[in-house]
């Protein structure tokens, strides 16, 4: 199958070449925090994760999205599902790519990451992050690569692959649960502390991942032969919608039981985000940008009139994602350091050259997604002729 990855027209390798120009930029800059350090990055001593940490946060909830199309296929036998089901798993691939190289880059000397391994300590929640998530990309690469050869030779895929789709969907919930114990077992972040911080996670997850997935399927179906089906973006389409209700609905419980508890250790995250304090509120803007589109992304999704439109599913599934992307990628991290323990309030906001580092974070996990849908695309318009 691999020698789909090097056959395609002009676009496919302009498209290839721009995403490794992205890359080169990215690994220059990255060079440079390498031997300058994380000084050229917008932390500081009160927030000691940002724009990378926040990278991690919202794509392992992506990654773990793929399992609303893995569980129905596998687990429900809805047939539908099997033409996008190898999709899920290889943007899932892509999105643990970001999760992975974002802690990369994160930390000062990337070396240091091993220090998990040479010196285990199960009690520690990062120990176990790292193995949910490296877990995950082997199953993901196991049953997709497998089940893609299988279709391709006319046959089913081999019984011993059966066990690890299988322990794959429990899988994809751990790497978001885990992910969120990261926040919420911090006693010290009042913002984080919170016993549905898990459950908000997978919302978003199961809201955002098949966003994506669907604007891709009406990418692949607008650039290739090959066409993901109808029924199956509108069956993604009704998913997404339960979800970002379920998403908003949680955030909402938040609300309530932090103003009305009228505690300010809880209060004062949500009002530097959306109001602003003491002065500062460089976020709020972007966070009454993410409510917006989330909002207005649910009220196009739940008419069945406009649903069933796909130039305007396209358009709130894209709001949807950017929404999220903004509530994860930047309030979540944020809002936990800002105000810090003493209720001093130190911004953050990523620089130029954390901004840069991430887009080329994000242009590998592009060209490692590109060559898988490049395959897997090539195997399903093979098999349809």
């Amino acid at each position: 199958m691999l020698e789909y990855a090097i056959k395609g027209d002009k676009r496919y390798y302009a498209w290839i070449t721009f995403l490794l120009a992205l890359i080169g930029i990215g690994f220059g800059v990255y060079l440079w925090q390498l031997r300058f350090g994380l000084g050229i990055t917008g932390l500081s001593r009160d927030v000691s994760w940002g724009f990378y940490i926040a990278q991690l946060t919202y794509m392992v909830g992506v990654a773990a999205g793929g399992v609303m199309v893995v569980l129905p296929y596998y687990l429900h036998d809805y047939k539908a599902f099997g033409r996008i089901t190898v999709l899920g798993e290889f943007l899932a691939i892509a999105a643990l790519v970001v999760c992975l190289l974002s802690v990369i880059v994160d930390l000062g000397q990337p070396g240091r990451i091993l220090n998990v391994w040479i010196h285990l300590s199960p009690h520690s929640v990062l120990f176990w992050d790292t193995v949910v998530l490296n877990g995950y990309l082997f199953l993901n690469l196991v049953v997709g690569w497998n089940v893609l050869q299988a279709e391709r030779n006319g046959t089913h895929y081999p019984q011993w692959v059966k066990p690890f789709i299988y322990l794959s969907i429990p899988w994809a919930i751990s790497i978001h649960t885990v992910t969120a114990f990261l926040y919420c077992g911090l006693p010290g972040r009042h913002f984080w502390l919170t016993a549905i911080l898990a459950p908000r996670f997978l919302a978003s997850a199961f809201a955002a991942g098949p966003a994506l997935l669907v604007l891709l399927c009406l990418l692949i179906r607008r650039v290739t032969n090959f066409d993901p089906g109808r029924e199956q973006i509108q069956t993604l389409a009704k998913i997404i919608t339960y979800a970002l209700i379920a998403n908003l609905f949680f955030f909402g419980c938040e609300l309530f039981v932090a103003f009305y508890s009228n505690i300010p250790g809880h209060m004062d995250h949500i009002t530097y985000l959306f109001a602003g304090l003491h002065g500062h509120g460089v976020l709020v803007p972007w966070m009454w940008a993410s409510m917006g589109l989330m909002v207005l992304a649910l009220l196009l999704l739940i008419p069945p009139i406009t649903r069933r439109n796909e130039g305007v599913l396209a358009v709130a599934c894209a709001m949807l994602f950017i929404g999220a992307w903004i509530d994860k990628g930047l309030g979540l991290i944020s809002a936990g350091f800002v105000p810090n323990p003493l209720h001093e309030v130190n911004e953050y906001m990523p620089t130029l050259p954390e901004v840069v580092i991430t887009i080329g974070v994000y242009a590998i996990a592009a060209l490692v997604l590109t060559v898988l849908y490049k395959m897997a695309v090539g195997v399903k318009e093979e098999v349809a002729a």
